[in-house]
């Protein structure tokens, strides 16, 4: 085919151009220290202002909330790890985490470290055949000694959106903390902290059309965190070293434009979604489509395909003009099947995830099917008969 279909955005949704030209203007003009007193500084802090002001505004956070950081990984470590390190700095005897089973891996790790590395406890929650976490199995495990619960907004392979508010009503019972990863939901739904019941928010610039590098933690009025790396006073002692205050601005802008064409988008992707749930099983025998159909990410679609090899359908495809991603969404190449579709117990062989912007419609979707189901026939029949 001629033209190339990208149908990663859950990983990078392509840079605005609105995004674009800031990254551009601000990048030749703002260059300098936005903390040093000069007019050069000064410049630099105005558009650094500015940004954080928009930004928070459309988070439902405080200006002086906002923690900029370099993307949604650090922005989780920050959430996870510096409000352990605010905890014990005021002498908090609380050591207790809970997370569920399909969080990213950033979540995953930097709980398992305090886990390993400082002695903290961990629960881990499990789902159901949706993805969807129980906040009843929450309430089981939180106790008084639970200083934070960590759960993801939308799940970033199977896009299940899990009831944050419910889980939020958990924590406030015994004053444990609540972070939602929203890397997958700021920006293309329109979400802030008080609607998700989150003390602790984490979010990426790069997943709503922004430039790669940028992220963001809002600090909610119960939320605390002290700076993993120390060494000078910016962000509140939140986080240390020097700002991009041009991504930031690119992200700001993004922003403002994403949820500005919030409802157009997500309805669009939501027909195409749907669409694509219906028709990949109808086109195909003996595959599994994972996560709910209702109340879900709009733009992200998963299907396993029995005697398919999850890394040579995504290159087939790539080949045939089609971009999207396999396996894991942060673990592709380690071999192992994706710890989200094995927490939910459905079939992970031949797993794709196929993440739509609001550029693909209906008739797009078809041809991608087409493409789809002549790649998994073609991949079967090299492998043999496996069949009865």
């Amino acid at each position: 085919m001629s033209e190339r279909v990208y149908l990663d955005h859950a990983s990078a949704w392509p840079l605005r151009p609105e995004a674009r030209q800031a990254w551009t203007d601000a990048a030749a003009l703002v260059w300098a220290d936005p903390t040093r007193s000069h007019r050069e500084g000064r410049t630099a802090r105005d558009l650094l202002d500015r940004a954080t002001v928009t930004t928070a505004a459309a988070l439902g956070a405080d200006e002086g909330s906002l923690v900029w950081t370099s993307g949604g990984t650090e922005a989780v470590h920050l959430a996870v790890l510096g409000a352990a390190r605010a905890a014990e700095r005021r002498g908090e005897p609380r050591t207790h985490l809970v997370c569920s089973a399909v969080e990213h891996s950033s979540v995953l790790r930097a709980c398992e470290r305090l886990r390993d590395e400082h002695g903290y406890t961990l629960d881990v929650v499990g789902v159901d055949g949706a993805g969807l976490v129980d906040p009843d199995a929450v309430a089981a495990l939180v106790g008084d000694r639970t200083l934070a619960v960590h759960v993801q907004h939308a799940n970033h392979e199977v896009g299940a959106i899990q009831p944050t508010n419910e889980i939020a009503h958990v924590c406030r019972r015994v004053g444990a903390l609540l972070h939602v990863d929203a890397c997958q939901t700021v920006g293309q739904l329109g979400v802030t902290l008080e609607q998700l019941g989150a003390d602790l928010l984490s979010a990426s610039g790069a997943k709503f059309g922004g430039p790669a590098g940028t992220g963001l933690l809002a600090v909610g009025r119960r939320g605390r965190v002290h700076a993993l790396l120390e060494g000078d006073e910016r962000q509140r002692r939140r986080r240390s070293g020097a700002l991009d205050v041009a991504g930031i601005a690119a992200t700001a802008v993004a922003l403002e434009v994403a949820r500005a064409n919030l409802q157009t988008e997500r309805s669009a992707r939501e027909l195409v979604r749907r669409h694509l749930r219906r028709r990949l099983p109808e086109a195909v025998p003996d595959v599994q489509v994972h996560g709910p159909l209702a109340d879900a990410h709009p733009g992200i679609v998963a299907v396993s395909a029995l005697y398919v090899d999850g890394e040579a359908l995504v290159s087939r495809l790539d080949e045939a003009g089609y971009a999207l991603h396999s396996g894991s969404s942060c673990a592709s190449t380690s071999g192992e099947p994706s710890h989200v579709l094995m927490a939910m117990g459905v079939l992970t062989h031949g797993h794709v995830r196929i993440s739509i912007g609001p550029d693909l419609d209906v008739a797009g979707a078809d041809a991608f099917v087409a493409a789809y189901a002549e790649v998994v026939e073609r991949l079967r029949r090299s492998s043999g008969p496996r069949r009865s």
